[in-house]
């Protein structure tokens, strides 16, 4: 078993943890989920997280998320309690998940005007367009987006949780079933969001590729972390032979 390499915030400046799990545990049906999950992610950092199927990454995203609460444990998101003013904090929170959440008979304008309102934000049909932009889906913005191909609908679904601008975006295997134009497309706008200072954490199954992308990667094995190290010290071998360990 390779031995864990703590990651730690860059020694020059103080930043801001985004994340911070203490110990979370999270059981459903009986049965643990996620085991004594401790976790440290300043602001700005773009983290993979790996694992087999039934590891627990979805569950840990819904935890970070504050859509569903730990068991046990505490984990704090911007420096505040999750458990406290859950409300607000995922106002700063962007989700993409495995359903796109947008509504399939109007056009991906009108989806992410009705978002924009539904947040609060002013202008909504400015910021639509911005990031209609953005995405790349200007020449369909008036389209029903029952007629977008599956990248072109996660292009959508991207837009449609940054409307409100979020700090942090929690993504779940945001690459499933795109082809390769599409992976290719998505992979340049997650990094023009990560460097535009967003901390961005996802869920992906292909480990060459989310060690490529990633600054910092997390391997769960059995609930557990069982990696939490630079992306660049960890081969895919090594996190897939984590991953698969007895």
């Amino acid at each position: 078993m390779v031995a864990r390499a703590e990651i730690k915030s860059r020694p020059a400046t103080r930043v801001q943890s985004v994340v911070q799990a203490l110990d979370l545990t999270k059981w459903i049906d009986g049965r643990p989920i996620l085991r004594n999950i401790n976790l440290d992610i300043p602001a700005g950092r773009f983290v993979v997280i790996l694992g087999a199927n039934g590891a627990g990454k979805s569950t840990l995203l819904k935890v970070l998320a504050t859509l569903t609460r730990p068991t046990s444990g505490e984990l704090r998101l911007f420096g505040r309690p999750a458990s406290a003013g859950a409300a607000r904090l995922r106002a700063r929170i962007g989700i993409i998940s495995h359903q796109s959440m947008l509504y399939r008979e109007l056009s991906a304008r009108d989806n992410l005007v009705f978002f924009g309102r539904l947040y609060g934000i002013e202008r909504p049909r400015e910021r639509a367009k911005r990031l209609l932009e953005m995405v790349g889906l200007a020449d369909r913005a008036d389209d029903p987006v029952k007629t977008f191909s599956r990248g072109m609908m996660q292009r959508a679904a991207i837009a449609r949780a940054l409307v409100h601008e979020p700090d942090l975006l929690l993504a779940d295997e945001p690459f499933a079933g795109l082809d390769a134009p599409a992976v290719k497309a998505l992979e340049e706008l997650l990094s023009r969001l990560h460097g535009k200072g967003k901390t961005i954490i996802l869920t992906h199954h292909d480990v060459d590729h989310s060690l490529r992308m990633a600054e910092q990667a997390v391997v769960l094995r059995a609930g557990q972390v069982v990696v939490d190290r630079w992306a660049r010290q960890l081969d895919a071998a090594t996190a897939i032979r984590e991953m698969t360990a007895a």
